[in-house]
């Protein structure tokens, strides 16, 4: 299948910000030599992802294949993994309907797999639960296997930081994308690099009101 392309026509691909971790004393770091050849996967923490939007004033209706354009920055995009937790239509009705009207939307991106962990219900507030693991194994996975050069993890949650050291033992560059507000210490120290996603064209990137 040919991949399409996200950019607008005649549009260039925006040169973000990245930098190693917070507070460190090296100063920020670009790509000046972008290798068109380096295998980019991208993994996105859904629901995470969804409440960094929401607390970054930015827009929560995207297009992730536009998204994951930007990040890859003129890479080769190998594949996207987006993780979340189906709500369950007998808890929500609307909701449910408007959840799985949006996962068939994202199965329409080339190139993203859609990853579906669980919600349980904790003393009245339905919490996550298996998607965390889904994501870790998955990089991990993929890692042994070679699928990738580098892996983006869209996501602020620091209880992520331990598996990237794993990757890093089998030779991969790991770069944490989150806004700077919802950051975790954690991960961007133990990332390569750590990309601004408040610097992202969000104006190109959210979906167009109908």
């Amino acid at each position: 299948m040919k991949k399409e392309n996200y950019l607008p026509a005649g549009a260039k691909h925006r040169q973000v910000n990245y930098s190693r971790g917070i507070g460190c004393a090296n100063p920020p770091l670009s790509l000046p030599n972008i290798d068109p050849t380096e295998r980019v996967a991208i993994f996105i923490d859904g629901s995470n992802l969804y409440h960094g939007l929401k607390n970054a004033s930015r827009p929560t209706q995207i297009d992730f294949g536009k998204l994951c354009n930007f990040l890859c920055n003129g890479r080769r995009l190998t594949r996207i993994y987006y993780y979340n937790a189906p709500i369950k239509a007998q808890a929500d009705l609307s909701r449910y309907k408007q959840q799985q009207s949006f996962f068939e939307q994202i199965k329409k991106v080339p190139y993203l797999e859609l990853k579906l962990g669980r919600l349980e219900i904790r003393k009245g507030v339905p919490v996550e639960k298996g998607v965390d693991v889904l994501l870790v194994v998955d990089m991990i996975r993929y890692a042994r296997n070679n699928a990738y050069d580098t892996a983006i993890l869209v996501s602020g949650d620091g209880d992520f930081a331990p598996a990237l050291e794993v990757l890093k033992e089998y030779g991969k560059h790991i770069e944490n994308a989150y806004f700077k507000s919802g950051r975790s210490y954690h991960l961007a120290n133990h990332s390569d690099r750590f990309i601004d996603l408040d610097e992202l064209p969000w104006d190109q990137i959210a979906l167009k009101k109908e």
